[in-house]
């Protein structure tokens, strides 16, 4: 009884979410409280003009847990819960990640020059894995391998320069190697990315048919009007 009084003694703020999940025409406010003295919190939150039953999400310091109504493709509304745990652990960071019935618990470390990060997909057994290492300032390389359908893939990286900077790869699952350059500055700050532009040009070769040989050019580039 003393949690629930608690509960509706904090002080409660309205606001309103932006979410790319939002129908169009519609908007989003969510109520939020504390669990007393607790670093928990209670959030229900509800679209604008309503559609369903609000989402009830439970945050915690370490993540949170979500139950929402979904609608599925036949028009039955059934109750999803989703929810995200991170933790510290042997100086990297655990990440368990649930969604409708699938969870993918990932490790990831990282220091100054090498990242490994396996990661393991429930219930289907999916175990895979990435590794990066910076080999020299400019020079990255990167590798993932798939267990279950030995898939892997490889990429090499070097910035030549400050406005140069080329990539080099291969996957197994497509049979496709490829190469690519990017030229243009992608640093800066965001007020000058309008005055920048970048161009790509990259060749895939693959490998069970060289001939089909293609080239692909691309150009970014942004306006601010």
């Amino acid at each position: 009884q003393r949690l629930h009084d608690n509960l509706f003694d904090q002080p409660m703020r309205l606001e309103r979410v932006n979410s790319q999940e939002i129908p169009e025409g519609q908007g989003e406010v969510a109520v939020t409280t504390n669990l007393g003295d607790s670093p928990c919190e209670i959030e229900l939150s509800s679209l604008v003009p309503p559609d369903g039953l609000p989402r009830a999400t439970f945050l915690f310091p370490n993540g949170e847990v979500s139950v929402k109504e979904k609608k599925l493709d036949e028009g039955e509304k059934i109750l999803s819960v989703n929810g995200i745990v991170k933790s510290h652990i042997l100086n990297g960071v655990c990440t368990a990640l649930y969604n409708d019935n699938m969870m993918n618990i990932k490790y990831r470390y990282k220091d100054d020059e090498l990242s490994f990060i396996p990661s393991l997909t429930l219930p289907s057994n999916s175990l895979s894995f990435a590794f990066k290492r910076q080999l020299t300032p400019s020079d990255k390389f990167s590798y993932r391998y798939h267990f279950d359908t030995n898939y892997w893939s490889a990429v090499y990286k070097q910035k030549a320069s400050k406005h140069v900077k080329w990539k080099a790869g291969y996957g197994s699952d497509e049979r496709l190697g490829w190469a690519s350059v990017w030229v243009g500055d992608a640093g800066g700050k965001t007020k000058e990315a309008p005055l920048k532009t970048k161009v790509q040009l990259m060749i895939k070769v693959p490998q069970n048919n060289i001939r089909n040989s293609t080239v692909v050019f691309r150009v970014k580039k942004r306006w601010d009007f």
